[in-house]
């Protein structure tokens, strides 16, 4: 009986306590305005450098991205692991606004540009890479904290 009670108690106030943690999130909660950071372009083209520095993220937080091909070579950008450890919410080619369930690598046949809206769940190191490369500037470290 003690156990119901306790049970119905938590049940009462959870919408309230609930309310309190969204109002500071805002009404969105995780897809709010005040969540999301911009994080540098991706760049694909042959030979050069992915990005100019590693990213550093943190579990919650929701980032946007564009990976950017000028099309000087048909380009794909592979990191499974990491697109396992992060939520997509929406990729947008050319105003087309895709909303996955998951994903594994990207390619470009032609130049354009990808954006890509994540929350990053799952602490780790993940790489974004170019695949059958083998240079550091064809890839790119990320860490989710």
């Amino acid at each position: 009986m003690k156990a119901l009670m306790m049970a119905a108690l938590m049940a009462a106030t959870l919408p309230a306590m609930a309310c309190a943690e969204g109002a500071e999130m805002g009404l969105a909660g995780l897809l709010s305005a005040g969540n999301k950071q911009d994080l540098p372009p991706i760049t694909l083209s042959a030979g050069a450098p992915l990005a100019a520095a590693p990213w550093v993220l943190k579990s919650g937080t929701y980032y946007e991205f564009e990976i950017e091909a000028d099309g000087s070579q048909e380009l794909a950008l592979v990191g499974p692991e990491f697109f396992r450890a992060i939520w997509i919410d929406e990729i947008v080619i050319e105003g087309l606004e895709i909303r996955p369930l998951g994903l594994d690598s990207v390619e470009f046949d032609e130049a354009g540009t990808m954006e890509i809206g994540f929350i990053a769940v799952k602490p780790g190191r993940f790489t974004l890479h170019v695949p059958g490369s083998t240079g550091d500037s064809q890839k790119l470290e990320i860490t989710i904290e």
